[in-house]
């Protein structure tokens, strides 16, 4: 058998090959079936609501709390960046509460795979107005933020998910 795929790579030409070689992990993925794609589903939900959830935690002092660090940032340090001006947060307590139960509930939802979509979207919001706020923070945080985001709403939860399991059909 490894004569033969030999001998064919000697008879196919250099350029033949070259094109097997670029299709093999095509084929490989082909031959794994869907188990793949659910696996990056998976893995999508899981990366981008980690980042939120992390910080959604510094925002709280235990439950309903709001931490003294999300009111001060949001009412002294946070800005928004907008037309070359910098604004300050409307009403900057109700804005860190949001912020905060939005960074908490949507990654929990990405997670479980529950209202997937919704969530992705409300945490693709919430990147862009960190980008807002922050607009420094593009390359290395909101891009991937929002590339997840955007694969999320796109793909769907996977077979892993809530979603799937009480809409089994779609």
């Amino acid at each position: 058998m490894i004569a033969t795929d030999h001998a064919d790579a000697a008879t196919v030409g250099p350029t033949a090959l070259v094109a097997r070689l670029i299709a093999l992990p095509d084929r490989a993925l082909a031959a794994l079936g869907d188990v793949p794609r659910d696996l990056a589903a998976a893995a999508l939900r899981i990366a981008l609501a980690v980042p939120f959830f992390t910080s959604g935690l510094t925002k709280w002092d235990g439950f309903g709390r709001l931490s003294e660090g999300a009111i001060f940032l949001f009412t002294e340090e946070f800005r928004l960046h907008l037309f070359g001006a910098e604004i300050a947060y409307p009403l900057p307590k109700l804005m860190a509460a949001a912020s905060g139960t939005g960074e908490i509930v949507l990654p929990i939802l990405l997670v479980l795979g529950l209202a997937t979509r919704w969530a992705a979207l409300g945490l693709l919001a919430m990147t862009a107005v960190i980008q807002l706020t922050i607009p420094d923070g593009w390359a290395n945080f909101h891009l991937p933020w929002a590339a997840m985001a955007l694969a999320i709403l796109i793909l769907g939860p996977g077979r892993a998910s809530l979603d799937r399991m009480i809409t089994p059909n779609r």
